[in-house]
């Protein structure tokens, strides 16, 4: 049964991943079918930015002076910046925000599927280094989930590489050369040393995983009396926790942050973390409640779903816990380099910048404050939904406005991208989940597991 599961998934994954691919080559043909000889007649026949309010905008700009560092918190590509001595004109600069935007909703979707599994993977160490009793029984299909770490890592890295400054400014030499500010952080944001980070990031956080799953199957084969294999998970996983402690902060600030290079927060680590943490434990139990409808997974019971709910709670509230906390603290400050970050994404980006804070927060706290609730899994799944959608427009409010500016929507590149990476990330993780047992029975908490109820 579980085979049959296992390929009906996959052969569904394919088929997801296909009309992603469709999806994401029609928005780069589309968004490259505007160029340098039609972009001035694109721009008239646009029903909110014609050429009178293009005009108007680009004379005001001028009017006003704006330097590139000023706009560039606004961001590199999303106003007019000086290049090699010259001014880009409006013409260009909206050229450079339609091009931004298919590489900008593909990277958006790659992160959003790459740090579930990497919550995933926080959420499984802390289990092992706590000793904790009632979430063995869970263990399998986190680690299928993390089986996605590797892959989807890498791909992050792939499109950063490909997409170059069509996402991160600082990548482009010309608007370097003419800004001091970006001049000053050479040392960190140095592509070569960038690329390095991030493979030294993978390569710990996918080695840990490794060693983890490897423990934890060769521990089921192991003499009942021979407890040895998860010594050695407990051991690695405490000293992943710190490893994992620095470099989620470092990955947040160089994949995410620095694509606003003048911007900072030093939350941002712990803000990031709280979303991919949630998501994560989100995932674990949307699939858990899926295994268990197929039959498979008996030996989870409600209790069990009850505790995922409840982080699943408990996490939401911390994530707005840090929302608040930056966003506050910046706004009632009112320095203009830090500011400007919020001030963008509230003029453009009203409806999902606010509503995500209504789907990551309100959402969670009415339908998960009832503990009753927390036991029936279509009301888990619904909320699951709406928290995956919400921290989903957390990354799109993170890249986008940095990227393409006040031209975002959600059409065919951002849905092709999230049904490629969607499909692709149930093929990896349900096939992981189909090459071992879905209980670890030589976890020596596995029978308090089994019996835990809450």
């Amino acid at each position: 049964m579980e085979y049959k599961i296992s390929n009906r998934l996959r052969t569904g994954a394919i088929i997801l991943m296909i009309l992603g691919l469709l999806g994401v080559g029609y928005g780069f043909m589309d968004s490259h079918s505007v160029n340098e000889d039609n972009i001035t007649e694109f721009l008239a026949n646009e029903g909110h930015h014609d050429g009178a309010h293009a005009t108007e905008a680009h004379g005001s700009e001028a009017e006003h002076g704006e330097t590139l560092s000023e706009v560039e918190a606004d961001h590199g590509h999303g106003a007019e910046a000086e290049v090699e001595g010259h001014e880009l004109s409006h013409e260009e600069h909206v050229l450079h925000q339609i091009h931004n935007r298919p590489y900008a909703a593909l990277y958006v979707a790659a992160f959003f599927f790459f740090m579930i599994a990497l919550g995933v993977l926080a959420f499984y160490a802390i289990q092992y280094a706590a000793q904790a009793g009632w979430s063995p029984v869970l263990f399998r299909v986190m680690e299928g989930i993390t089986a996605y770490v590797l892959p989807g890592g890498l791909i992050v890295l792939a499109i950063i590489l490909v997409a170059d400054s069509h996402i991160f400014i600082w990548m482009d030499e010309n608007v370097v050369a003419h800004d001091a500010l970006i001049q000053n952080k050479s040392s960190w944001l140095d592509k070569t040393w960038f690329l390095i980070r991030g493979l030294i990031f993978v390569g710990g956080w996918s080695a840990y995983r490794h060693f983890s799953r490897k423990f934890s199957v060769a521990q089921d084969l192991a003499d009942v009396n021979d407890k040895s294999y998860f010594k050695k998970n407990f051991r690695i996983s405490a000293a992943f926790l710190v490893f994992y402690i620095y470099t989620e902060s470092m990955m947040s600030w160089d994949w995410i942050m620095s694509v606003d290079p003048h911007w900072f927060s030093t939350l941002f680590g712990w803000y990031v973390f709280a979303s991919m943490f949630v998501s994560g434990i989100t995932v674990i139990a949307l699939i858990t409640i899926y295994l268990k409808s197929k039959g498979l997974l008996t030996f989870v019971n409600n209790s069990h779903i009850h505790d995922l709910a409840k982080f699943m709670f408990g996490i939401s509230i911390f994530w707005t816990y840090l929302w608040f906390s930056q966003f506050m603290l910046i706004w009632y400050a009112n320095i203009p380099e830090e500011v400007t970050y919020y001030i963008t994404r509230i003029e453009d980006y009203n409806l999902p910048f606010f509503g995500m804070v209504a789907l990551n927060f309100l959402f969670p706290l009415l339908l998960l404050m009832n503990s009753d609730y927390k036991r029936i899994p279509w009301f888990v799944v619904m909320t699951g939904v709406v928290i995956l959608f919400g921290h989903y427009l957390d990354i799109f409010n993170m890249i986008m406005p940095a990227t393409v500016g006040d031209r975002w929507f959600i059409g065919i590149p951002e849905i092709g991208s999230i049904l490629f990476f969607a499909g692709l990330f149930i093929f990896i993780v349900f096939t992981s989940l189909g090459k071992h047992p879905l209980l670890a029975k030589g976890n020596p908490f596995v029978k308090e597991s089994e019996h835990f109820h809450y």
